[in-house]
């Protein structure tokens, strides 16, 4: 090293980040201060203070040990930083440049890296020559070790191990190699609970408050008891909607593990974003579920279900957002009065009056008595003949389903046409880039729309190609649809459940001049009405 300049004010700073300390013993905090004190104690010199970021990237500047030092030389505190080499300060070139080229100038600041012979006191060494080589090899450095990471970890969750800290609210780490989820029966309890409350017509915001009122703990509470941690004040203990819905469709309470769904821009960029579904890593029946199949698919169903209202006490009627107008197409409002019974009317006739659409109004009880009389006719025709009913459903069932076949192919038709367009486009594009015609702000904004079409075609065309390699579980569909029917059979009042997941929608029709109406009642996957006994009623 070139010839130095006596030392004064020394600050010695030290850095180590959890894949360095992985690396050697070398790494270590307490190596780096023994080699720094070795060298003020050679050279001279008063170390003012030490400066250390234990965990830290070297890749992001905004460390607690950085900041400090930084605000001590700006305040003259410090006049010489040591540090054991370039790496260690930091592995990011180009911000690393600007603070020895720049800022430590202007604060007067000598910087001094042992071991690569780099001292600012002496800017005509070969080493601060070779100094933006050094730096660019260490960012090289990070950016690889960042691609082994990555890699480690997707390997080990394509084995089946799970890698993120904990699991879902409702389990456990396991203890075994793989870290197997272990349901926690305290908190599974409340998961069953609440997809209970959902499947009772319950919304997530409704759901928070029973909770809430109810004393029991959200998950980070849940978390802090379990682990014996302090308790933050700051940390809320309220059950939240947005936690309510996450709970509600997180695929983990069936059993599966599922990874992979985010990851970091890169090893500069620590924004984290969603990655599509199609790189989920999932292992299915990794562990044990707490809801089953059925419960699942019912409850997901209720989110593709026309959305109810709940009244004051928070309940949802039963037939809630089901009720349609014919004329208008709007849906029936539950309105309730002190001296009256409660009945379903036109929102349009309640919103507008008259002139726009008259009240179809139909009282509760009626409308409730009809609709579970239907049911059980139904049900009673299985039990009369089963086989016919089959037949019946299967015949309606293949109707509806060549009619939806029909139009699916012609979408996904018109979906892969489109792709193909894009694709010239975005060749056209390149091209015309290539040949300087577009500025590059131009290009990327081009290009990022056209492969956000992209992406969204693609989704859409997987869900048609599914429902479209489906069309032979005709049967499967039938004996499911009549299990459920066989199910309600025996209820002696009508459920949210049971309405959301048997009925599509029902019209209720005007009564006309001798005081009948039409009511038809659309059940799910059946292409006709209900029976003739409801076409005319009074």
């Amino acid at each position: 090293m070139a010839k130095q300049t006596q030392l004064n004010k020394i600050g010695i700073y030290m850095r180590l980040s959890r894949d360095d300390e992985k690396v050697s013993e070398s790494m270590s905090i307490e190596h780096q201060r023994i080699i720094l004190r070795k060298y003020v104690e050679d050279n001279g010199g008063i170390i003012v203070d030490e400066y250390v970021d234990d965990g830290y990237s070297g890749t992001n500047f905004n460390r607690p040990g950085v900041k400090r030092l930084l605000s001590d030389a700006q305040i003259g505190k410090i006049d010489t930083i040591i540090v054991k080499d370039l790496s260690r300060f930091g592995r990011n070139y180009i911000q690393i440049g600007q603070y020895i080229d720049y800022i430590f100038p202007a604060y007067g600041i000598r910087f001094i890296a042992l071991n690569d012979n780099v001292d600012t006191a002496d800017r005509c060494s070969t080493a601060m020559d070779m100094m933006p080589i050094m730096n660019v090899f260490n960012e090289w450095y990070a950016a690889n070790t960042s691609r082994k990471i990555r890699a480690v970890f997707e390997a080990s969750q394509r084995a089946g191990k799970y890698t993120n800290w904990s699991y879902p609210y409702g389990y456990k780490v396991g203890s075994d190699d793989k870290r197997t989820a272990v349901i926690d029966e305290e908190a599974a309890k409340v998961v069953r609970r609440i997809y209970d409350l959902r499947l009772q017509g319950n919304s997530a915001r409704t759901i928070a408050r029973i909770l809430t009122s109810e004393g029991i703990p959200n998950p980070t509470t849940h978390y802090t008891r379990l682990n014996g941690s302090k308790w933050d004040r700051n940390c809320s203990s309220f059950w939240v909607p947005r936690t309510v819905r996450w709970i509600l469709s997180n695929p983990t309470y069936l059993g599966n593990t599922i990874q992979h769904k985010t990851m970091r821009i890169s090893y500069k960029n620590h924004r984290v974003v969603n990655l599509p579904e199609s790189e989920w890593i999932v292992t299915e029946n990794s562990h044990k579920p707490i809801i089953s199949k059925d419960v699942w698919d019912k409850v997901q169903a209720t989110y593709t279900s026309p959305r109810g209202r709940a009244d004051k006490s928070g309940k949802v009627h039963a037939l809630s957002g089901l009720v349609v107008c014919p004329d208008c197409g709007k849906k029936l409002k539950l309105k309730t009065a002190k001296d009256a019974p409660t009945c379903f009317v036109c929102r349009t006739y309640v919103d507008l009056g008259k002139k726009y659409c008259t009240s179809h109004h139909i009282t509760e009880k009626t409308l409730e008595q009809l609709v579970l009389n239907d049911i059980r006719t139904l049900s009673a025709n299985i039990k009369m003949d089963e086989k016919k009913v089959k037949e019946r459903f299967l015949s309606e069932w293949s109707k509806q389903s060549k009619e939806n076949k029909n139009s699916n192919e012609k979408q996904l038709k018109t979906y892969q046409n489109r792709l193909v367009e894009i694709d010239k486009l975005l060749q056209s594009v390149f091209e015309e880039k290539v040949l300087g015609n577009f500025p590059e702000s131009v290009f990327v904004s081009i290009c990022e729309k056209y492969k956000s079409e992209r992406e969204t075609i693609l989704k859409a065309k997987c869900e048609i190609e599914k429902r479209l390699s489906n069309k032979n579980k005709d049967d499967a569909n039938v004996e499911e649809y009549i299990r459920k029917l066989k199910q309600y059979s025996l209820c002696e009042s009508l459920t949210r459940e049971m309405c959301q997941e048997l009925i599509d929608y029902i019209t209720i029709g005007e009564k006309d001049e001798i005081g009948e109406r039409e009511i038809h009642i659309y059940y799910k996957f059946l292409v006709k009405e209900s029976p003739e006994t409801l076409k005319k009623t009074k």
